[in-house]
């Protein structure tokens, strides 16, 4: 798929910039070219020397290099790629791009391009929650930039959080949707998937089986059609996606929150298993076996992510998906939740224990929508994504 692309890569000053070698020798193994760019701050974390030997091309460094400039060579650089990949993208590169800012090479050639845009952001979790950030990312966004990541993990500075570059196969992943002339290029859809973890004291929570295997395969099948995918995931059993912006989450209120952060998006497809309760009060300490008799729980209802995505008034993507895990009159409990909610389809199954469906690797759906109730034959969750897919892209192209 990255046979001759050309990919420019520019490298900004984070330590996440080591990664950039091992994404280098990914993208040459795949037969793409790769001209190289570091800013200044990004040659005190890896050096120009070893950029070059591993993209077996000249690093461009310099904004006033009289060989190339006489030519006007920032403007050729900047046009001549497939993609431009900015990783690891800075808060500072970020904030010249969101502003129009070309002080350096890198940020003229991001402001003069006409070519796709590819940001794998890496910084301080504060840095990235900072709101300054967060609209520069809004605007960025709005501008067609295409993200992937940050994930969420341990960082050099000590901290815990978003902010970690996306990992070298996540970005090649993301790299070869974005060249991907597929019908939903330029589409972004947001994702929930896996179980949600409700806890009850420190040890202890309450869950689902789901696996998330459902919500990762279609979002690779959305992925291979070109879209920009969020996927918001609980812990889930199931890797997740490459190629996708990852946000993991543990609780219904968190995976909220991380919806509604995420719009605005063409489409979203919830087929997280979200737990509809939680405990009302949460033990600070592990809930201990007493004579006194059993403990009392006090529950309280979860966040509806579904209802409240499908009942936006403003914002509300152009195609919103449910999922209806049900045990008995599957059709006649899916169509009332369709109806519900709000939201446009409903992608309904058994997962009775007889079905073996609730984490297993199968799956036989019912799609409801305002058209009735479509049966799909039993088939592998792949099968299922992509036949999902396909049908989203439809109705997002005007096809359905």
């Amino acid at each position: 798929m990255l046979q001759d692309k050309r990919i420019l890569l520019i490298v900004g000053g984070g330590i996440a910039a080591y990664k950039c070698l091992d994404l280098i020798r990914r993208l040459r193994e795949r037969g793409a070219l790769v001209t190289p760019v570091l800013t200044k701050a990004a040659e005190e974390f890896v050096t120009p020397l070893s950029i070059s030997a591993l993209a077996e091309n000249a690093v461009h460094r310099d904004l006033f290099d009289l060989t190339t400039e006489a030519e006007m060579g920032h403007i050729q650089l900047s046009r001549s790629a497939d993609l431009v990949v900015v990783a690891p993208a800075t808060a500072d590169l970020m904030a010249k791009m969101a502003n129009g800012l070309a002080n350096d090479l890198a940020s003229t050639l991001l402001l003069a391009t006409d070519t796709p845009v590819l940001i794998a952001p890496a910084m301080n979790v504060r840095m990235w929650d900072h709101p300054a950030t967060q609209r520069n990312l809004a605007t960025l966004r709005a501008d067609g930039v295409s993200l992937v990541g940050p994930n969420e993990g341990g960082m050099a500075c000590g901290e815990f959080g978003a902010g970690r570059m996306a990992e070298p196969l996540e970005i090649v992943a993301a790299i070869e949707a974005a060249l991907t002339d597929g019908p939903l290029k330029g589409r972004r859809i947001v994702i929930t998937s896996g179980p949600t973890h409700e806890p009850i004291d420190p040890v202890r929570y309450i869950a689902n089986r789901s696996s998330g295997a459902q919500g990762t395969a279609i979002a690779n099948a959305l992925v291979r059609l070109g879209a920009e995918v969020v996927f918001v995931s609980g812990p889930a059993s199931a890797p997740p996606p490459l190629g996708v912006t990852l946000v993991k989450v543990e609780t219904a209120q968190q995976m909220h929150d991380a919806v509604m952060q995420a719009l605005p998006a063409d489409a979203a497809v919830f087929a997280a298993a979200v737990a509809d309760w939680r405990a009302a009060s949460q033990s600070a300490q592990k809930i201990k076996k007493t004579r006194e008799g059993l403990p009392t729980l006090s529950f309280a209802e979860n966040p509806d992510i579904l209802a409240a995505v499908s009942q936006l008034t403003e914002g509300r993507p152009g195609l919103v998906v449910g999922f209806a895990a049900e045990t008995d009159n599957v059709i006649e409990h899916a169509t009332a939740k369709r109806a519900r909610k709000g939201c446009d389809w409903i992608v309904a199954n058994d997962v009775s224990p007889a079905t073996g469906i609730m984490g297993g690797t199968e799956n036989a759906v019912t799609l409801i929508s305002a058209d009735g109730a479509e049966d799909w034959p039993r088939m592998g969750k792949d099968l299922v994504a992509d036949r999902l897919a396909e049908r989203i892209a439809d109705a997002l192209t005007g096809k359905d």
